[in-house]
């Protein structure tokens, strides 16, 4: 059925639906082993029961490095279960026994936090650590085997046996919405050269104007985030302002996202604004016309931290 419209907005989420799966030589991916390999959403799908059950009393190797390899090895880890999972460097060096677990980054905490690298541990993580419930291995690359996973090319570390992989590997948000054109020329005009999203305020695509994508930015408060720009769009739609040209919107995505590349040791997504919500935040403030400095008094507003808690009732100002 066709429905004929002035304006679509997409909320489909970048994190489900469009695993990303690693690729793998032949005779190194998960053909290649005997027990069960699944991606985090598969799991996340199975309900708490379900998923307590899968991996009861097996060895889990969880393959990723952010949010849901960690929660995950934490979950494996409560019912005395082995947990193995590759992590990245992502937390502050001298807060955590990074050294002792040969987990320290090779990044600044700066850089990481700026490209959305890093995340918040489950309580008691590394005490989990500590008693072995939990065993961390840091590689680059992985590949299967029969029994388990090979470590890096194998000559270091022998093979992780295991009866389960979990690959909390992440999802493919740019290929999601990329894939819900059925035209080649729209399928390449969302993604633009590079097969990223380039959006305008991370909201609207310079070349698509009366398309609207939300949820797509990150940050440290990924729902203050969403709302700002949810606040932005109304004020648009009514007729409060209006877009720059298409050349000016490109120009600015352009901007920004070699700002965020020199800021985050090259290893920024078009997606994260991370550190910068503040300055982004300032953006939308002056497009709506509104006040950006949200604090009481010169001093406030120079040296207390910004919140979303600054940005309620935005729209009532």
């Amino acid at each position: 059925q066709v429905y004929e419209v002035e304006f679509v907005i997409l909320c489909i989420g970048l994190y489900s639906g469009y695993p990303n799966i690693p690729d793998f030589p032949p005779n190194q991916g998960p053909e290649v082993f005997k027990g069960r390999v699944v991606h985090s959403w598969d799991y996340s799908a199975m309900g708490s029961e379900k998923a307590a059950e899968f991996v009861k009393g097996k060895r889990v190797v969880i393959v990723g490095s952010q949010k849901t390899a960690i929660d995950i090895a934490a979950e494996c880890a409560k019912g005395q279960r082995w947990g193995i999972s590759k992590m990245i460097e992502f937390y502050l060096r001298w807060k955590l026994p990074l050294k002792k677990h040969g987990m320290v980054p090779e990044l600044s905490f700066f850089q990481d936090v700026s490209s959305c690298h890093t995340c918040m541990l489950p309580d008691k993580f590394y005490d989990r650590v500590e008693e072995g419930s939990i065993v961390i291995k840091k590689s680059k690359t992985i590949s299967f085997c029969e029994t388990g996973i090979v470590i890096g090319d194998g000559r270091l570390e022998p093979v992780v046996e295991a009866d389960v992989v979990i690959l909390a590997t992440g999802y493919r948000g740019d290929h999601k919405l990329r894939d819900i054109f059925d035209s080649p020329a729209l399928q390449k005009t969302i993604t633009g050269a590079s097969s990223i999203v380039p959006l305008y305020r991370q909201v609207i695509h310079p070349r698509i104007p009366q398309l609207a994508v939300i949820g797509y930015a990150e940050s440290l408060s990924s729902l203050s985030a969403t709302e700002i720009r949810c606040q932005w769009l109304v004020e648009f739609l009514a007729g409060k302002f209006e877009l720059p040209s298409v050349s000016k919107m490109e120009e600015e995505v352009r901007v920004w996202e070699k700002f965020l590349r020199r800021h985050s040791g090259g290893k920024s997504r078009r997606a994260c604004i991370s550190n910068f919500h503040i300055w982004n935040n300032d953006q939308f403030c002056k497009d709506m016309g509104l006040q950006s400095r949200r604090k009481k008094g010169f001093l406030r507003d120079l040296f207390m931290p910004y919140g979303p808690a600054d940005y309620t009732g935005l729209l009532a100002d």
